[in-house]
């Protein structure tokens, strides 16, 4: 069992607000979660009714799976009081959005997570660095090396399948086996993003390297992937409805969720598969840091990672499994790609170009 070893007095009462760029629902009530690349801005209202130290009300919410995890996991018994509310955001408004604020003087904020947001604002030097209890659990390369971030959340990337489409014996294998001309025109993807061909060009340029990986994009473009102005969980549904016979850079637990459910979903193990993660940090001038503190403590605890667990989510933390072993690296025996925070942002302007090049003219259908 973690310990919670802040011993602080309670924060004053107010909004606690939390922004969230990928998925992640800290919610006072229903949500449903589309994309997890979207972001949410989440208010925390401080109700502490006189009790010592920063509490807090977690539900977490992702597609309804699995009702209310947080009441399951138990914080509102290690954190009573705090009530969560919260609104969305992109990733980058989100960061535009703390950056405007802390430059006005009026920062509303106390913790936010992302992909790749937590780079600008590193840099901008609006971040507080602080080491929860647990991060000595976590590997080094998902944690920030000065403290300002850790991971909470891993997401694998791969091939999405309908199996009544595409038997699992004429399934792809590698990369290679992608530019077999029957998957022409059968592939689709989200075009701009890293759940997307932003993230495929990310994970082939740096596996191949530069030379190599751009040959191999000019000929996997010949393939006309399909582009699908719509969130990778969407795409995936449209995989299973039998609109594609497969989806690019779907999420692996995904895939597992919808086949437990009884649908034809698999994904494809094809390596090295690209690995994201989503990061959660305390911002310099947060009204409520008591509060923030404990928040980040709870989420990479043992305890905030079995949260993520029940949620069908993949934790990030190694002694945490995901409900069905084998969708991580570490227990999956596959190699991965690991895109992190600082390679992301400083090299998606790259990535996002080679798509436009590339990719973009192609078939566009927008998911509504």
């Amino acid at each position: 069992m973690p310990t919670y070893g802040l011993r602080v007095p309670p924060d004053p009462p107010g909004i606690f607000h939390a922004y969230s760029p990928a998925g992640l629902a800290f919610s006072a009530g229903p949500h449903r979660v589309a994309d997890e690349r979207r972001g949410l801005g989440c208010r925390w209202r401080a109700d502490r009714g006189g009790q010592k130290g920063a509490a807090g009300r977690l539900v977490y919410d992702p597609d309804r799976q699995s009702g209310d995890p947080a009441a399951e996991g138990g914080v509102q018994k290690k954190y009573p009081g705090i009530e969560l509310q919260f609104t969305r955001a992109d990733e980058s408004p989100t960061a535009a959005k703390i950056l405007a604020e802390a430059n006005a003087g009026h920062l509303q904020a106390d913790v936010f997570d992302g992909i790749s947001n937590m780079v600008p604002l590193k840099r901008a030097g609006i971040l507080a660095p602080y080491v929860p209890a647990t991060a000595s659990q976590y590997p080094p390369e998902m944690k920030d090396k000065d403290g300002y971030w850790i991971a909470i959340l891993l997401y694998v990337f791969t091939p999405g399948i309908n199996t009544t489409l595409v038997a699992t014996e004429q399934a792809p294998k590698t990369y290679q086996d992608l530019l077999d001309p029957r998957w022409k025109g059968k592939m689709a993807w989200n075009p701009g993003s890293i759940a997307g061909a932003i993230g495929f060009v990310g994970n082939i340029v740096m596996s191949m390297g530069e030379e190599r990986g751009i040959g191999y994009l000019k000929a996997i473009a010949t393939q006309r992937i399909n582009n699908v102005e719509a969130s990778s969980r969407a795409i995936l549904d449209q995989v299973i409805a039998g609109e594609f016979p497969m989806g690019l850079m779907m999420f692996n637990h995904h895939a597992v969720i919808s086949a437990q459910k009884g649908a034809p979903s698999d994904w494809l193990k094809i390596e090295p598969l690209p690995v994201a993660f989503d990061a959660v940090g305390i911002l310099k001038d947060a009204p409520h840091p008591n509060a923030a503190r404990l928040l980040v403590d709870f989420l990479t605890s043992e305890d905030g990672q079995k949260v993520l667990q029940r949620a069908d989510y993949l934790p990030a933390m190694p002694s945490v499994p995901a409900m069905k072993l084998g969708l991580r690296p570490e227990d999956g025996g596959f190699s991965a790609t690991f895109l992190r925070p600082d390679e992301i942002y400083d090299r998606i302007p790259q990535w996002i170009k080679i798509v436009g090049d590339l990719f973009r003219s192609f078939r566009g259908v927008v998911l509504r």
